[in-house]
């Protein structure tokens, strides 16, 4: 373990160094990259000065219980050390803890998308629900969120919404959303109160670089078209809606946000790169025997990872048997007690898988 830790402290070292030199601001993408990196070596560094001055406190107590002849100094460095050594075994497991593999995505930025599945207009309404909950979470963690396209309802639903977050490790906090979410509670248009069960997908994809994945103009058929909004009534009166369609897979992405056909189709090219790439990715762990499934399911009732019971104010996490209670506050964007619990759960199941 020692090795490890010193193999990080000068990675985190050597890129401060980088950091330093004046001429990195004239690179913003390797600033943007190094920033990032040292960011997610930065949790790693407060524990390891911490467990090095442990370290070092208890070889001075050693010495001075080798070498000193005054039994109270003697006794005191013998207190000192009990107390030290259940310091350092606490901090050799966090440290464990965090030198399991990493996701290699955990760094990445995401494209997320929200679509309404069973339950018509009331899973719209929900899936915008989910949509202000998630950027609620992102403006509080200081995530800049950028939206790439959405199909809205009349009554303020959605439909679908594609959108992406940058900042420090989105994936690694927000991977866990993916997943159908499932909702009971009595909908707004409903006159006679009664609770009604409708479901979300999320999925959550690491956002691609185009050096991670190229892709071949001759495998693409773009298609431009006129934008439209709820009700399909004219957006624009300009051919600036895009519609990608990847030959070999079939995959469609359709971008009309945006007045700039050139912003659509980018914006359309990235999230099919990114779903791309994370196919790959899921293939390769098949392969591999991983035996995680797809991150988004068909939106089907049965198939689910969450529920909110807005009866009895209560949101369960199937995946970990976790229930809490205040759905508004979670809502709101207060996920840390869901993305904490869960975070927590898989590093204890990697940990077994390890022993």
């Amino acid at each position: 373990m020692l090795d490890k830790l010193q193999k990080i402290k000068d990675e985190y070292q050597a890129i401060e160094k980088e950091l330093s030199h004046p001429d990195i601001s004239s690179d913003p993408q390797k600033l943007r990259d190094l920033s990032k990196k040292q960011a997610s070596l930065s949790e790693y560094m407060g524990l390891i000065d911490e467990y090095e001055k442990v370290i070092k406190s208890l070889q001075e107590d050693e010495i001075i219980i080798d070498n000193e002849k005054d039994s109270e100094l003697v006794k005191m460095a013998e207190e000192e050390i009990e107390k030290l050594s259940a310091q350092k075994i606490n901090l050799e497991k966090e440290l464990q803890v965090l030198l399991l593999p990493k996701d290699p995505n955990d760094e990445k930025d995401v494209i997320m998308e929200i679509r309404a599945g069973v339950g018509g207009d009331e899973a719209a309404l929900f899936a915008a629900d989910l949509y202000r909950m998630y950027s609620r979470y992102a403006e509080d963690k200081g995530y800049r969120i950028e939206l790439i396209t959405s199909s809205r309802t009349g009554i303020g639903g959605l439909k679908e919404i594609i959108f992406s977050l940058k900042g420090n490790s989105v994936y690694k906090k927000l991977k866990y959303e993916s997943g159908v979410h499932r909702v009971q509670r009595v909908p707004e248009t409903e006159k006679n109160g009664r609770i009604h069960t409708s479901t979300i997908t999320v999925a959550v994809l690491p956002e691609a670089e185009e050096v991670e994945l190229e892709l071949d103009p001759k495998d693409l058929k773009i298609d431009v078209y006129r934008s439209s909004g709820p009700g399909g009534q004219s957006v624009n009166t300009t051919d600036s809606a895009v519609r990608v369609t990847h030959l070999p897979t079939g995959l469609i992405v359709s971008c009309q946000d945006e007045k700039s056909q050139h912003k659509n189709k980018d914006k359309a090219l990235k999230v099919l790169r990114s779903r791309l790439l994370y196919e790959k990715q899921e293939q390769q762990r098949k392969e591999q025997g991983d035996a995680r499934k797809s991150q988004i399911g068909t939106g089907e009732r049965s198939e689910k990872i969450r529920t909110y019971n807005y009866p009895q104010d209560r949101i369960t996490d199937h995946r970990i048997k976790f229930s809490t209670n205040n759905i508004q506050k979670l809502l709101d964007g207060n996920l840390d007690v869901l993305i904490n619990k869960l975070f927590e759960e898989d590093q204890k199941k990697k940990m077994a898988s390890t022993k």
